[in-house]
């Protein structure tokens, strides 16, 4: 598959998961206010990697990605919720998100907060009402399982805390890739876990996407604290060097700047190396791995 082609491919995918996101939220039967605020954020923007990693997964496994299209939304609804919530005063505090007003600033600090729980809660939904006899109700199960896992207290919100409680203090390397392996990995990790199960892969296939999975979501946050350092807000639609501001361990900070870059490249080569052991149709996910290494915002 030529460059070109993956990037029509992921474009595609992307106004796919947009367009779904925009009807489900438009269907609710629920106050406009909330609809509004849930919306704001959902069509904000964003690189969408986490649907398109699903999306991508299913294509590597000869499968239609569409048959993904529930849980692409449902995951980039948690995601969402998570940054509604990251940004309140009481978390990071931030005024702006992907170069827009955070949620709290439009709408108040109490519909943003329930707009991260409408989001969060509908994600389940979604996944739970598929109606697709290619996903029967113990595969339906099993995703839910999953993502409530990789979402809650074993998951994104366990890196959340160990992030928020490692601010102002030294930490080892180790606790800092517990935080980025739970705060942004396991996220990552589940869109490809759950691409895989829709996609019928086999085990041996599973694990080595597992791993792939597991080295790219360091790879991404990685990525993430060396912008902190060397990015522009222009481009990343926050502030920059809110890590430092609130003390955080990074790894820049843990291992300078070059360090960082050279723990990124370490991460991303070895996300492929499994990729290629996997035995799939390689070429998009391959192509995301440099997306992710390269990434501006």
């Amino acid at each position: 598959m030529e460059q070109l082609e993956m990037e029509r491919f992921l474009n595609e995918q992307k106004r796919a998961v947009e367009a779904a996101l925009s009807h489900y939220v438009a269907q609710l039967d629920g106050p406009e206010t909330l609809k509004k605020a849930m919306a704001y954020s959902l069509e904000a923007g964003g690189k969408r990697i986490r649907p398109l990693l699903l999306l991508a997964t299913i294509q590597s496994l000869g499968q239609p990605p569409a048959l993904g299209l529930p849980v692409a939304c449902a995951i980039e609804m948690i995601h969402t919720y998570s940054l509604i919530h990251d940004d309140l005063p009481s978390m990071d505090n931030d005024d702006l998100r992907r170069g827009k007003p955070t949620n709290h600033k439009v709408f108040g600090e109490a519909i943003a907060i329930l707009a991260g729980d409408g989001l969060l809660t509908y994600a389940f939904q979604l996944i739970a009402e598929i109606d697709d006899e290619r996903v029967p109700l113990v595969v339906r199960l099993q995703l839910i399982a999953e993502l409530a896992k990789a979402a809650g207290p074993e998951g994104m919100v366990a890196g959340q805390v160990a992030d928020m409680e490692g601010e102002g203090k030294p930490l080892a390397l180790p606790e800092l890739e517990y935080i980025h392996r739970h705060k942004t990995g396991k996220m990552l990790q589940y869109s490809v876990r759950a691409g895989a199960l829709l996609g019928g892969a086999d085990a041996r296939q599973r694990r080595e996407l597992d791993e792939f999975a597991a080295h790219l979501g360091l790879a991404f946050q990685i990525r993430d604290d060396i912008l902190d350092v060397e990015g522009t807000e222009e481009k990343i639609g926050k502030r920059v060097g809110s890590d430092r501001e609130h003390h955080k361990a990074t790894y820049p900070a843990l291992l300078s700047l070059a360090g960082a870059k050279e723990k990124l490249s370490f991460h991303i080569d070895a996300a492929k190396r499994h990729l290629q052991q996997a035995g799939v149709d390689d070429a998009v996910l391959a192509y995301i791995c440099e997306l992710v290494a390269a990434r501006d915002h």
